[in-house]
């Protein structure tokens, strides 16, 4: 086992599969959109862990944590940002693919499933996020590689934070683990297949590269 594949053994082993080599291939074709998105992506992981704070203001350990993550989310799209100057790639708005949306569209609306499902969502937002730094590493130049494989060492726990509050909230309202894991099982096969999906435009979270996109 490589020591990239070491780093990724948490992520792997939480999702329901590996990022499809059709994934792998489209984003070697397209570095610059990858990069775009992944500072999008960045962003993105930062403002949820700071929405999150607003939720659990009674949460003192939990806070702490969740503020922590924000923290290194903003370093890194900060870090991206400087990747993008260097290359002389403007970073600019791009389209959100549908694999969120996918997921938050399985989320029961009733708490406190909703916030259960919320942290779930997170997780696996993560966990994919990781499995893919380590499934693009191998393939780039030095500097890409070794920035993503230092992505995956610092970001590669992350996903059990929201497992662990997701868990811990489940308890609280006087419910299982079991179910709670339950849960994680059915947006395992969710995830899975949104990114198993064709998809007209690559994106970091995008699915396979349909006949469309494969034409154009």
């Amino acid at each position: 086992m490589s020591a990239v594949d070491e780093l990724a053994r948490p992520v792997t082993e939480f999702l329901g599969g590996p990022t499809p080599q059709a994934w792998i291939n489209w984003a070697l074709q397209h570095q610059d959109l990858m990069l775009i998105d992944h500072a999008h992506c960045e962003k993105k992981a930062a403002s949820t862990a700071l929405s999150l704070m607003y939720r659990y203001v009674d949460d003192s350990a939990f806070l702490n944590r969740l503020s922590k993550l924000a923290r290194e989310e903003l370093v890194h799209f900060e870090q991206v940002l400087r990747l993008l100057r260097r290359r002389g790639i403007a970073y600019d708005h791009l389209s959100a693919a549908p694999y969120a949306s996918g997921l938050i569209a399985e989320a029961r609306q009733e708490e406190p499933w909703k916030l259960i499902d919320r942290l779930i969502i997170s997780a696996f937002i993560e966990a994919r996020s990781c499995e893919r730094f380590a499934a693009v590493a191998p393939h780039l130049d030095d500097e890409l590689a070794t920035f993503y494989t230092g992505l995956l060492r610092s970001e590669a726990r992350h996903f059990e934070i929201y497992i662990q509050q997701a868990e811990r909230v489940a308890g609280q309202a006087g419910i299982s683990t079991e179910s709670v894991q339950g849960r994680v099982a059915e947006f395992r096969q969710r995830e899975l297949a949104l990114i198993q999906a064709p998809a007209d435009e690559f994106r970091f979270h995008s699915g396979v590269p349909s006949e469309a996109s494969s034409a154009a």
